[in-house]
C-alpha cells in the first residue's frame, strides 16, 4: 500500500500469450509473513524486474507523468539501447529499457 492508502489487490499484465500477475503487499493474508514493501525495509529491494520495450522515450514520459520517482534517468546504455530506472508509488524499482538480449546486434 502506498503512502496515500492505495493498493493493488490483483493486476494482470499480458502480452501475447504471456502474463505477469501482481498485487500490493497486504497485512491480512496468509502470505503476509513472507512479504514487505521497500518502504518497510528502508527503501531497499529484494527483487529486480526489467521490462524490455520498443519505445523507451514514450514509456519514460508516461512514467514521469504518472508520478514515478526517477532513480536513474533515461540514458544510452554502454551495453546497447536506452534505459531508465524508476520507483513506483509503493517503492518498488522498475528497470525499463530497449536492450533485448534475444536480438542480435
Amino acid at each position: 500500500m502506498n503512502a496515500d492508502g492505495v493498493r493493488v489487490d490483483h493486476a494482470q499484465l499480458t502480452f501475447g500469450n504471456g502474463m505477469i500477475m501482481l498485487g500490493s503487499a497486504q497485512n491480512e493474508t496468509p502470505y503476509t509473513p513472507y512479504a514487505v514493501t521497500p518502504q518497510e525495509i528502508g527503501g531497499r529491494e529484494t527483487r529486480s524486474v526489467s521490462l524490455v520495450v520498443s519505445d523507451c522515450d514514450a514509456v519514460y514520459a508516461l512514467a514521469k507523468a504518472a508520478g514515478a520517482e526517477m532513480v536513474f534517468d533515461l540514458e544510452e546504455k554502454f551495453y546497447g539501447g536506452k534505459g531508465f530506472t524508476c520507483r513506483d508509488p509503493e517503492g518498488y524499482l522498475w528497470h525499463v529499457g530497449t536492450y533485448n538480449p534475444w536480438v542480435k546486434m
